[in-house]
């Protein structure tokens, strides 16, 4: 069983990190780093995909939006 500490690199487009890197830096984020900011947004995916079925899911019009704005913000969409 690995140790809580022990890590592994995730590579990601150099692009995203550069935008995660100024949302991180240019606000009030609370994380101290991107990969503070990957990290928790990974737990809090893999949390939320446990407790119920994405693919069963309804979404309502707002939740698509906010959605959408997340993923403009990380550079996923233009």
């Amino acid at each position: 069983m690995p140790k809580p500490d022990d890590k592994v690199t995730i590579k990601i487009p150099r692009p995203l990190y550069l935008n995660l890197k100024k949302l991180v830096d240019g606000s009030n984020s609370g994380f101290d780093s991107v990969t503070d900011f990957i990290v928790y947004v990974l737990r809090d995916i893999a949390s939320t995909s446990n407790s119920s079925s994405r693919a069963d899911r309804v979404w309502d019009k707002k939740e698509l939006e906010d959605v959408k704005e997340k993923l403009r913000k990380l550079g996923y969409l233009i």
